[in-house]
C-alpha cells in the first residue's frame, strides 16, 4: 500500500485532491489506521483515480464523475456525454483562437502607429454599381462579430443566385450601416455585382450609390485581421485634411480558399470636410 503522499505523487495530483475526494466519497482509501487516521492507497486505484481526473478535465460535474466510474451511466450515455463534451471543447478552442486573432490584430495596430506609407492610400472615384445582396444583423462592427453573420450570407446568396441562373459580373462588396434597433447593431450587406434586372425577392438587385471620391486602401489576409489596415486609413484620412463619411465598404478583389491569402480593398467616402 502507499501513504496518500506517495499515492498522490504516483498518480499526479495533490494530496489535496486526494482528501476531498475522500470526504465527498469519489474515491475512498483503501485502508485508514484507525489509531491515526493515516490513508493508505493500492496500486489498483490508480485506474480509478486517472478516470476521475480524466473526466473533470473534461468538465464534468462530480455528481457526473460519480456515476460513471460507478457504472449507472450506459455506454451509449457515455458516449454521448463525451462527443457533447468533445464539441463543447471545441466550439471553446474556436472561440478562443478567434479572440487571439483580434488580440494580435489590435497589437500589431499598436505596433504600426505612423509607419504606413503615404503611397498605400489611393483617392479615387468610386462610381455606382448594380449588385445583388442579402441583409442581416450582427451585435457590432467588431470583426468577431462581423464575420459569423457574413460568411453565412454570402454562402447563402451564392446558392440563391445559382438557383436563379444569375452569374455574377464583378466581386463581392460588402457594406454596412447603423441599424434600426440601435444599441450599436450593424446592418451587414453582402453584396456581389451583377448585371440582373432591379428586383426584390429572396435576394435584393439594386444600384448601389457612387461613393464619389474615396480614400481606398488594400488590404491583405483574413478579415479578422483587418483593424491595423483600416486604422491605418483612417490615419492618412486625418492627416491629410479629410473627414471621412460612413462605414468602409470592402470590395473582395481575390478570395482564395485560404483566408490568410484574401485581398481586399477598403473604401471610404470622404471629402475635404
Amino acid at each position: 500500500m502507499f501513504t496518500i503522499g506517495d499515492f498522490a505523487r504516483h498518480g499526479r495530483v495533490s494530496v489535496r485532491m486526494l482528501r476531498h475526494y475522500d470526504a465527498t466519497g469519489l474515491l475512498r482509501p483503501a485502508h485508514v489506521d484507525p489509531a491515526s487516521g493515516y490513508r493508505h492507497y493500492t496500486a489498483a486505484q490508480l485506474a480509478r483515480l486517472n478516470r476521475i481526473v480524466a473526466l473533470k478535465e473534461l468538465g464534468f460535474t462530480l455528481q457526473q464523475v460519480r456515476d460513471i466510474v460507478e457504472d449507472k451511466v450506459g455506454t451509449e450515455e457515455l458516449r454521448g456525454m463525451l462527443r457533447l463534451r468533445r464539441a463543447e471543447l471545441e466550439t471553446a478552442m474556436a472561440a478562443a483562437a478567434a479572440r487571439l486573432v483580434q488580440v494580435e490584430a489590435r497589437l500589431r495596430a499598436i505596433e504600426s502607429e505612423g509607419h504606413m506609407p503615404a503611397n498605400d492610400v489611393v483617392v479615387k472615384n468610386v462610381p455606382a454599381v448594380r449588385v445583388a445582396e442579402l441583409t442581416a444583423t450582427a451585435a457590432s462592427f467588431r470583426p468577431e462579430d462581423i464575420g459569423p453573420v457574413i460568411g453565412p450570407l454570402y454562402d447563402e446568396l451564392f446558392r440563391l443566385l445559382d438557383a436563379a441562373g444569375i452569374t455574377p459580373t464583378g466581386p463581392g462588396v460588402a457594406y454596412y450601416e447603423d441599424a434600426p434597433e440601435g444599441e450599436g447593431r450593424i446592418s451587414v450587406h453582402a453584396a456581389v455585382e451583377v448585371s440582373a434586372p432591379v428586383q426584390d425577392g429572396d435576394f435584393r438587385v439594386h444600384d448601389l450609390p457612387s461613393l464619389g471620391e474615396a480614400a481606398t486602401i488594400v488590404h491583405h489576409g483574413s478579415m479578422d485581421t483587418v483593424v491595423p489596415t483600416a486604422q491605418a486609413l483612417a490615419h492618412w484620412i486625418d492627416a491629410h485634411g479629410y473627414r471621412s463619411a460612413g462605414y468602409p465598404r470592402e470590395v473582395n478583389l481575390e478570395c482564395p480558399e485560404n483566408r490568410d491569402d484574401w485581398v481586399t480593398e477598403l473604401q471610404v467616402a470622404v471629402d475635404r470636410g
